[in-house]
């Protein structure tokens, strides 16, 4: 079996997010960016796909934390004859991909064992391995090369394992013989598949390692001093999380979900990624296995809503430059998701070699569904820039700009069928949700001018508002059923039709939307309380086999309950899906109710920003009369 997604916590540096197991080993890895090829890939195959395992001899683990209000993980072991703590972490705000593990003996005696290997290019790619010198003055490090990636380690030496054919060395016990570019003249180097090394500690003494990647035709990078980095580091998530007032156990949740949407956010580029994974399955040995390590313009938009009501508008702000970036000179044909860097092609392949998490395949990396169509995402966007403004954030010529270009486009596409919030790989319909957010697009639009002096053509975009109005409760709304549709063309209903009150489009407790609520709980609801998206057995997303409950639409749930006088039911369902986290906060894209596992993509932002939404609906609520 697979490493239970719930033993893994989320490491960060606003760069990347390497996945650490319960038990020290670092199964997942991308340098120097979320969507970069993975150095360690063990998450999605075994092993041999690239770890890096730090643990206790004969230990077991006690307990492991986040320091608090930080990313930097604390993991203590427990052996018979003394106790370890392992700190990891990766150092934000610098211009280098630094992954730093610390372990220190804080009583008795203990043996640090290693299990390093590492693979380039999603494991297609074993390193050439070799010493070389750090300082001019004989210290020395691994210098690991595969292409044009390479891996530097600091710290005390690593060893080819037992089983490792190397080459001969001579004067293998020192590096005083470098050239001046660092590389060993006298070690010519080895394919070291494996690294291993023990190395005992006692009480109060502590060994560092440091592993720096780079470009393989640059100098060698200068490892990180691991104290200030440890310093720099904690002091960054602190001062970031400082406004956020902690009162009780759900403050705490809130607070760390927050800060997962913090650490999936690019720090040069605001760019925010849905997900730091790839191809963890939506059913355990399925074939419903995507790349979320990418920008989708929909969770971002929300991601930013639920930032934007917790105060945080400084990463707002930094969103929508990504925005003006990723969408300038293309307003013609906006694409629902980008790059990190707002890259416009992400092409799709399938890495075979992999035999994927819980041997669910095809593992995939990219993904064509940037190349499809969906309705609703100018509205995410129009509704999360209304926000950004309400909180004060100004706006300027680029921006206003670039709205009245999202609105053109959706003018522009007024007819055409889409693939739904879902991703769809069926043929395109007319999905209410969708057409619901253009409806809310054009609403904006018109607030912007009316509320706020923009200049735009507001007669033009409420005769389209209105239109759209017209249109859905026409041909997406079933009087027999009392019941929204999740598409124009079928009677079926879909979990994101628990987001129309949300667009104010109509109220949490119109009659309408109650009916509805009616049905989604009849046909979508499980018997643990648990929604799925929609009836995957109807054919229309054109995918084979099945998937858990998503999360978020439960948490959608959770919302609609609040906002409509069903508190009670809201605070019950709210404490049950709490208890999904992991021990670390974290939540993945999926729960499987009958195994008690975490599934999908992990961590997931659309899951976090969901359970923030459904946490301030039950405070709201439980604050009425």
């Amino acid at each position: 079996m697979s490493t239970p997604l719930e033993d893994y916590a989320l490491l960060s540096d606003l760069h990347t997010g390497p996945l650490v197991s319960r038990h020290g080993s670092i199964d997942w890895l991308c340098f120097p960016r979320f969507d970069s090829a993975s150095v360690f890939g063990a998450l999605l195959g075994t092993p041999e796909d690239g770890r890096w395992k730090l643990s206790a001899v004969d230990g077991k683990v006690a307990t492991r934390r986040y320091l608090p209000r930080t990313f930097v993980l604390e993991t203590t072991w427990e052996t018979p004859t003394g106790v370890m703590v392992v700190t990891d972490f990766l150092p934000p705000g610098n211009q280098q991909a630094d992954l730093i593990r610390r372990a220190e003996c804080i009583s008795g005696t203990v043996e640090i064992e290693h299990d390093l290997r590492i693979r380039f290019d999603y494991s297609r790619a074993r390193p050439w391995t070799r010493r070389v010198d750090l300082d001019g003055a004989g210290t020395c490090g691994l210098l690991s090369v595969a292409g044009p990636d390479a891996l530097l380690l600091s710290g005390p030496l690593l060893h080819p394992h037992e089983d490792q054919q190397v080459e001969p060395q001579e004067n293998m016990e020192d590096c005083h013989e470098a050239s001046p570019e660092g590389h060993s003249d006298d070690y010519q180097g080895a394919v070291a598949d494996r690294l291993t090394g023990v190395f005992p500690l006692e009480s109060g003494e502590s060994a560092d390692w440091v592993l720096t990647w780079h470009q393989s035709h640059r100098q060698l990078p200068t490892p990180e001093n691991p104290q200030e980095a440890f310093e720099r580091t904690v002091e960054y998530w602190r001062q970031w999380s400082a406004c956020v007032k902690v009162d009780d156990e759900h403050d705490r949740s809130v607070l760390r979900s927050l800060m997962v949407l913090r650490a999936l956010t690019n720090s040069d580029t605001g760019g925010i990624v849905a997900a730091p994974t790839t191809s963890l399955p939506e059913e355990f040995g399925g074939s419903r296995n995507w790349d979320y390590r990418y920008t989708w313009l929909r969770d971002a938009a929300l991601t930013i809503e639920a930032l934007v009501a917790h105060d945080f508008t400084d990463g707002a702000l930094h969103w929508r430059n990504w925005l003006l970036r990723a969408v300038a000179g293309d307003s013609d044909s906006i694409q629902i998701m980008y790059g990190v860097a707002g890259e416009r092609q992400l092409p799709e392949s399938i890495l075979p070699h992999l035999v994927g998490y819980e041997r669910s395949v095809p593992v995939r990396v990219g993904n064509d569904a940037v190349g499809q169509y969906q309705a609703d995402v100018v509205g995410e966007v129009m509704l999360a820039l209304a926000e950004l403004r309400k909180a004060g954030v100004a706006e300027d010529e680029f921006s206003w700009g670039l709205q009245k270009n999202l609105l053109r486009f959706a003018e522009q596409n007024m007819g055409r069928a889409g693939h739904g919030i879902w991703e769809m790989r069926g043929e395109p319909a007319f999905f209410v949700h969708g057409r619901t957010m253009m409806w809310a697009a054009f609403d904006q639009g018109i607030r912007a001018v009316e509320d706020h002096g923009f200049d735009g053509p507001v007669e033009r975009w409420r005769t389209l508002r209105d239109r759209l109005h017209e249109e859905i409760m026409e041909h997406g709304f079933d009087e027999r059923l009392n019941s929204f549709t999740q598409t124009y063309s079928n009677t079926e209903v879909d979990a994101s039709l628990l987001q129309l009150p949300h667009t104010g489009f109509l109220a949490y407790d119109d009659p309408r939307m109650l009916g509805t609520v009616a049905r989604i709980e009849a046909d979508l609801q499980d018997e643990h309380g648990l929604l799925h998206r929609y009836r995957t057995d109807t054919g229309l997303d054109g995918l084979d086999g099945d998937e858990y409950p998503f999360l978020i639409c439960t948490f959608w749930l959770v919302e609609q309950y609040a906002y409509s006088g069903r508190t009670a039911d809201a605070t019950t369902l709210m404490d049950q899906l709490s208890g999904y986290a992991n021990d670390l906060g974290l939540f993945a894209e999926e729960y499987d109710p009958d195994s008690g596992r975490l599934a999908g993509n992990f961590p997931q932002a659309f899951s976090h920003l969901g359970f923030i939404r459904a946490v301030d609906a039950v405070t709201q609520a439980q604050k009425r009369p």
